[in-house]
């Protein structure tokens, strides 16, 4: 069977990640991250194979951002020819999507109205769309949903006990995030428990610069804690999770402008907030291992919180096939997943320390102590789960 040459692509608000890879065998042939576009000091970095950060022209936009890529590729020959598909990771796809999708203007047009619902996301991921249409017009593209596979939600779980009109006229409602990856770590779960991802019921622990817990009964996505934004639920990098509602007139009545408290929840609160160190666990997990008590503080409140949404979502399971970490932290952070299981020996789970330390690996890792549910270290795979989609939707294209 012919390799198939794909591009996925990751457009952020003010970056661009974009992986060259191979399928039916997924190969990684190359991985590229473009930062601060539309800034004076805009970079690229090329992760696989690695080479050292280069200056873009300032100002730099996501098409020309993109071009320098394929530029790169063109020059190493890996790319000598038109990609087969490109794969889109699109962060909001509102209540009109409940699988990826072949992209036409339609679908644009879908994806731009719920920018309003992702106003720094939507928008930079419909120019990675641009980008490639303008580059190449025939190349079909696919658009992966972050919030696709959380339209399984059960009306319990995803209403807000608002007036009903919010949802109604402006979709008010729990949409849920990260769904690539709790489904890529659905289908490598079922297959370590030897079972079909449909018979399958699992908690998935998302836990990077963004965190969320999802739970899924019987192959399908039924409660997880990011809400309407990704600002909901866990604490996070620089994100706050759930506060009182009542903390914005709070501040609006001490002088804090919305923007302020806005910028303030999602940017310079949780670990960062926290710790007033970083937001990165690994610092922070040092720090506290020297006896820094902001920096353990801020570990504690992490993975009280983590353990408390993860006794949550017990409460949408009639039983438990395997509890999940994946993610930047859940992957590499033993002190995360330690004091994360500490609180939750009430059912039945606990941690072998031996494993639990030595989880640097690229499959599914067991860590738990004998008896009780198994307790799984898994890595993530969100571009192989694009590329997938994109293989899927395009195969299907051509025998239409």
């Amino acid at each position: 069977m012919n390799q198939k040459h794909l591009l996925i692509i990751n457009a952020g608000s003010s970056s661009l990640k974009l992986t060259l890879a191979t399928l039916p065998n997924y190969t990684v042939l190359a991985a590229f991250l473009a930062e601060r576009l539309g800034a004076d000091t805009p970079t690229l970095t090329q992760k696989a194979p690695q080479s050292a950060c280069t200056p873009l022209s300032t100002g730099s936009s996501h098409q020309q951002a993109l071009e320098a890529c394929l530029e790169r590729l063109q020059e190493q020959g890996l790319l000598t020819h038109e990609p087969d598909a490109v794969g889109h990771r699109v962060v909001h796809g509102g209540e009109s999507f409940t699988d990826s999708a072949l992209i036409d203007e339609q679908i644009i047009t879908a994806i731009d109205t719920c920018s309003t619902l992702a106003p720094l996301h939507n928008p930079a991921n419909l120019a990675g769309i641009r980008a490639i249409q303008t580059l190449y017009p025939d190349c079909p593209q696919v658009a992966v949903f972050d919030t696709a596979f959380h339209q399984s939600l059960p009306q319990a779980a995803y209403h807000y006990a608002v007036p009903r009109t919010l949802y109604e006229e402006h979709g008010v409602r729990r949409y849920g995030f990260h769904g690539t990856s709790h489904r890529w770590i659905l289908q490598q779960a079922s297959e370590w428990l030897n079972q079909a991802p449909e018979r399958t019921a699992i908690i998935s622990a998302h836990l990077g610069n963004g965190c969320s817990v999802t739970a899924v009964h019987e192959g399908q996505s039924v409660d997880t804690s990011m809400g309407l934004t990704p600002l909901e639920g866990l604490v996070m990098g620089t994100r706050s999770g759930d506060v009182d509602p009542g903390l914005f007139d709070f501040l609006l009545r001490r002088g804090y402008g919305a923007q302020a408290i806005h910028d303030m929840l999602n940017r310079e609160s949780g670990l960062l907030g926290l710790s007033g160190v970083s937001h990165d666990m690994r610092t922070l997990t040092k720090a506290a291992a020297d006896g820094h008590e902001q920096a353990d503080l801020a570990v504690n409140v992490f993975c009280f919180r983590l353990a408390r949404y993860i006794g949550a979502m017990m409460a949408s399971l009639d039983r438990l096939d395997a509890l999940v970490f994946t993610g930047g932290i859940g992957e590499n952070s033993a002190t995360v997943r330690q004091r994360t299981l500490a609180h939750l020996g009430i059912f039945g789970i606990a941690v072998d320390e031996t494993a639990n330390n030595q989880t640097e690996t690229d499959t599914a890792t067991s860590i738990q102590a004998s008896g009780g549910p198994p307790v799984l270290v898994i890595p993530t795979d969100e571009e192989q789960m694009i590329a997938l989609d994109t293989q899927r939707l395009t195969n299907a294209r051509r025998t239409t």
